[in-house]
Formats: structure tokens, C-alpha cells, sequence
């Protein structure tokens, strides 16, 4: 349990750490595309912004689905 723990703290470290740096390098973006959503479109976000934000979301997600916390071991 205590390994699964750390993998944890250490995979929400490393996703906001990297959410952090995204911030910072989005700062002088000029380029901007609106997202179609279902039923409507977002605002208008940097095409960086959106691009890194699903490879954090897809790194975070992937991670935590292969984390097993009920092993009994």
C-alpha cells in the first residue's frame, strides 16, 4: 500500500508540474482556436493550451487507470 501511495503522490507531482510549465510557455501564444463541443464552442484558447492539456489529461488518466489500489498483497 505504501508503494502504491508514493506512485500516486509522485504521478500528481509530475502532472502538475508539467500543468505549471504548460502555463508558463502558453505566455506569448497568439494563435487561438475555438473547440467544438457537442452543443456548443468554447472561447477561444491557444492551440498549445489545448494540445497539452489533453497530453496531461491522457498522461494523468493513464496513469491512475493502471494504478491497482486494491491489491491485497
Amino acid at each position: 500500500m505504501l508503494f502504491q501511495l508514493k506512485r500516486l503522490i509522485f504521478i500528481l507531482t509530475f502532472n502538475i508540474s508539467l500543468f505549471l510549465l504548460l502555463m508558463i510557455g502558453i505566455q506569448n501564444s497568439s494563435s487561438k482556436k475555438k473547440v467544438n463541443l457537442f452543443f456548443n464552442d468554447t472561447i477561444a484558447l491557444p492551440i498549445s493550451f489545448i494540445v497539452g492539456i489533453s497530453f496531461i489529461s491522457g498522461s494523468l488518466t493513464g496513469n491512475l487507470i493502471s494504478l491497482d489500489l486494491n491489491n491485497k498483497n
